[in-house]
């Protein structure tokens, strides 16, 4: 018999994060996390929130510093990285991260063979 694994963040179920208030949530985050808790929100943060809350669909962002809650697990979210929006499904492994985390803004660089098969030749 295998029991299945449930996600545990600091010790504490989804349930049991979803049921917290940012108060207590803050206090299970790391240093810099809870000081941006502590700090509070900033405007575009909290109209963001107040859309995510009243059950928006689509809903997309700028915020790159706003942190992933309890409450957006499983929500479909559109994060700007500097060019596009890319549409990120949040996951519970996701909790206590940044969004800026979640999308990268550099673009990994892929060279093509015609350089070092021309130095092969010359050689």
């Amino acid at each position: 018999m295998v029991e299945e694994k449930t996600y545990k963040y600091r010790g504490k179920t989804l349930e049991e994060l979803q049921n917290m208030s940012l108060e207590e949530f803050a206090l299970l985050l790391p240093s810099s996390l809870r000081r941006k808790l502590k700090r509070g929100f900033t405007e575009e943060e909290n109209i963001f929130l107040k859309n995510l809350r009243s059950g928006v669909k689509k809903l997309k962002t700028h915020c790159r510093d706003l942190l992933v809650l309890p409450e957006m697990v499983g929500k479909k979210i559109s994060i700007y990285n500097g060019k596009e929006f890319v549409e990120i499904l949040i996951l519970e492994e996701m909790i206590g991260l940044r969004f800026g985390e979640l999308t990268p803004t550099r673009k990994i660089a892929k060279h093509s063979g015609t350089a070092t098969k021309k130095a092969v030749v010359k050689k």
